[in-house]
């Protein structure tokens, strides 16, 4: 089945206002670049983003965020978009943060068909407020519920016409478990090949779970960079 659509705005042309949309990467890393451009050239509202970050200041989920397209934000990360700070602190984003491994468990449960689960993580501080806790062998864990979305927007190094996709090194992050929580699930690609060209013991993400797929056409992959002394021609 062929499952490839012309470019990323003709894939994302049901996404409507107040959708829940789940955003691959890491970091910078393995983000759905030309798709996030798309949303903001759309204009979708009220948006709730499920993703690790809330990207940076002007790029990846921030163009998103300064577009004023989200309205709440499920993530784990959120210390290097000031944009984000500002806008939670004047109450114009809610913000959900969620332990890493509890947040990758969610996503990972609403694509095994697991409603809720119970994990030690967070007993007995604000993550648990207000959430069910049982104790198991002696210990206390406290039931967190799956995280679903309608949209999971997911960003692969290679793809074939029918949806199966290869992620490359740390690309391979959120992408693939998003990519099985959604109800449509959007892969854009670096590079979109005829079926049979990928070895199948090295597909990622089967097709089954893709509904659209595209290739890319701009990607500026940057790096994240962290100076924690000043060089010396600069003292």
């Amino acid at each position: 089945m062929n499952k490839v659509v012309a470019n990323a705005d003709e894939a994302i042309h049901d996404v409507v206002d107040g959708s829940v949309i789940m955003l691959g990467g890491f970091g910078l890393c393995g983000i759905p670049e030309n798709l996030i451009r798309a949303l903001v050239k759309k204009g979708s509202r009220n948006l709730t983003t499920i993703s690790n970050n809330a990207g940076v200041d002007g790029f990846g989920t921030g163009l998103l965020l300064a577009a004023g397209q989200i309205r709440r934000h499920i993530g784990t990360y959120v210390g290097e978009n000031k944009l984000l700070e500002s806008m939670v602190l004047a109450g114009q984003v809610e913000l959900d943060l969620v332990p890493q491994g509890t947040f990758s468990e969610r996503i990972r449960a609403a694509g095994a068909g697991i409603p809720a689960f119970f994990t030690p993580t967070g007993v007995g501080t604000v993550v648990a407020e207000g959430k069910e806790t049982r104790e198991f062998d002696g210990r206390i864990y406290v039931m967190e519920r799956w995280l679903k979305a309608d949209f999971a927007l997911v960003k692969a190094w290679k793809g074939d016409r029918m949806g199966n996709l290869v992620y490359r090194k740390t690309a391979r992050n959120f992408n693939p478990i998003m990519a099985t929580a959604a109800r449509t699930t959007i892969a854009e690609v670096e590079h979109l090949v005829e079926p049979g060209e990928l070895d199948g013991d090295l597909v990622h993400t089967p097709s089954v779970y893709v509904n659209r797929i595209f290739q890319g056409e701009i990607y500026e992959k940057r790096i994240e960079k962290r100076t924690v002394r000043r060089s010396a021609s600069n003292r």
